[in-house]
């Protein structure tokens, strides 16, 4: 009798280990999935660096808006006088007043400054000058007071340009930082292509007038 009592101790003893070491090894699983979850996300969220390239979870950057290659500006193009610059501002987003917020900038800069209006249609990233072949110069040394902004050409017969606005704007170009010299031919954009090669696109509609600042669909 006292034999069995031993040996069912023993048995209890040593399922009472077994537990203990099952609870000990699921223990260190818990805690080791907790902290590579905390690490995983902290990498995401860029909180730490990652220790390997992660392309595949890089956020997607907005590219804005896309199109045909601007024209190069011909050589020795000189940069337009601001006064001699006739320039539309419109609104290609849903902030009130923002055309005009901007048309005021630029013509306390010494644009001559047509007008202010909607643009037919949202525009993306920062914003959008539209110009025809006569006003290549006029275009670019408007786009000095933009940082980011897209130089599309279009089938105006005049020299006039449009400035359409879009989602990322924030504020014209410090005057400090701009570095046009009257006497300097302008420089080209990256990618853009000789005036001659440039597929422009249809001459723009009239805007409509800016109101409560949401573009037309």
């Amino acid at each position: 009798m006292t034999e069995q009592r031993g040996a069912d101790r023993e048995r209890t003893l040593r399922r009472r280990h077994l537990h203990e070491r099952q609870a000990v090894i699921f223990g260190i699983l818990i805690a080791g999935l907790a902290v590579a979850a905390l690490g995983g996300i902290a990498v995401y969220t860029d909180a730490i660096p990652s220790p390997i390239s992660r392309d595949f979870t890089t956020k997607a950057a907005d590219e804005g808006p896309t199109g045909p290659p601007p024209p190069c500006p011909p050589d020795g193009t000189l940069p337009v006088p601001y006064q001699n610059v006739q320039v539309n501002v419109l609104n290609g987003t849903d902030r009130a007043g923002l055309a005009g917020d901007v048309a005021a900038g630029l013509a306390a800069r010494g644009f001559g400054v047509l007008g202010t209006g909607n643009a037919p249609a949202s525009v993306a990233g920062v914003a959008r000058i539209g110009f025809g072949a006569a006003g290549v110069g006029a275009a670019y040394t408007l786009a000095a007071h933009l940082e980011g902004v897209v130089l599309t050409l279009d089938g105006r017969p005049d020299a006039t340009v449009d400035l359409a606005l879009g989602a990322q704007f924030i504020e014209l170009t410090d005057p400090a930082q701009i570095t046009l010299d009257p006497a300097v031919p302008l420089t080209g954009v990256e990618g853009c292509v000789p005036l001659e090669e440039a597929v422009p696109a249809p001459a723009p509609v009239a805007p409509a007038p800016e109101g409560d600042g949401a573009p037309p669909a």
